[in-house]
């Protein structure tokens, strides 16, 4: 006892950076990494969460390569991921370099912006439902008023991913604005007044000196994204429940059907498996070739 007493006393300054972070790591493993392994674990056995677990191999697997419905849940997905992120990533850049520039009321605007992105998505998914109803939806309302047929757009297997792409849009603008402007903000004034006096316009700038030095920023924005494109869930829930048919069901939103409605936590794990391999392998690639272009 005295021995493991002296030792610590020699080594309790190395020893009290572990136990400061000891409680947030134990959070971490037990809500983050040891759900990712009982996952992956559960993707190989049948499981309808009370009973017994009975051990399947790649049987999920092969099933669910042979489902319908989870490429067209796929599908979904990037068509969900590929019409929202690159416009919001456009907006949000376009705002932050409006913004960045000294103009009236610049904080207000700033913050205007921001605000959709601190409404909940379950309240944000309510008022654009209501905004797209086709009897006294406000976006009928416009179409109407200038001159075009309004549009049930929740309702229909057409309209309803775009509607809710144009929501997503709504939200996530104001994030990449403001990872923008902080990533603008960053760019030394010095380095456009060089360029000013070389004779540079505005749209030079932007194009050599705003773009190249926005890199790392653009990367963060798109991965995280992505990420978040290939999660949602509680929009798409509230808006649309996967509806009409399978048109707006997304990969999350596949999962939680299987596994929690239906009961089969062994093939909503096998999704999961799927998806998480999916958005690790996208993030990093992306993550590799912006540090290669780096260098």
């Amino acid at each position: 006892m005295s021995t493991l007493i002296n030792w610590y006393q020699k080594n309790r300054i190395k020893i009290a950076p572990y136990l400061f972070i000891s409680p947030n790591l134990i959070l971490f493993f037990t809500f983050m990494i040891f759900p990712i392994i009982f996952t992956f674990y559960i993707s190989f056995h049948n499981w309808a969460i009370i009973g017994d677990i009975t051990f399947v191999g790649l049987e999920n697997y092969v099933n669910v390569f042979k489902d319908v419905v989870f490429w067209t849940a796929l599908g979904n997905t990037f068509y969900y991921t590929a019409g929202s992120v690159p416009i919001s990533m456009i907006l949000g850049l376009t705002g932050a370099v409006l913004l960045n520039r000294k103009i009236p009321l610049r904080s207000f605007f700033r913050g205007v912006f921001f605000a959709p992105v601190v409404v909940s998505l379950v309240a944000t998914g309510l008022i654009w439902s209501w905004m797209f109803n086709p009897n006294y939806g406000l976006i009928n309302y416009g179409l109407n008023a200038i001159g075009l047929t309004g549009l049930n757009w929740l309702s229909s297997t057409t309209w309803a991913m775009p509607a809710i792409i144009m929501t997503t849009i709504w939200v996530k603008t104001g994030y990449c604005l403001v990872i923008y402007l902080a990533g603008l903000q960053s760019i030394p004034d010095s380095i456009y007044e060089a360029a000013e006096i070389d004779g540079a316009n505005s749209w030079k700038q932007f194009l050599y000196i705003t773009l190249p030095l926005l890199k790392n920023t653009t990367v963060f924005v798109l991965v995280i994204s992505v990420i978040n494109g290939f999660m949602v869930f509680d929009l798409i829930y509230t808006m649309t429940n996967g509806g009409p048919g399978y048109s707006t069901t997304v990969l999350v939103q596949y999962i939680y059907q299987k596994a929690f409605v239906e009961g089969q936590m062994g093939y909503g794990s096998t999704v999961g498996t799927i998806l998480f391999f999916i958005i690790m392998s996208f993030s990093a690639m992306m993550l590799w070739l912006g540090r290669e272009q780096t260098s």
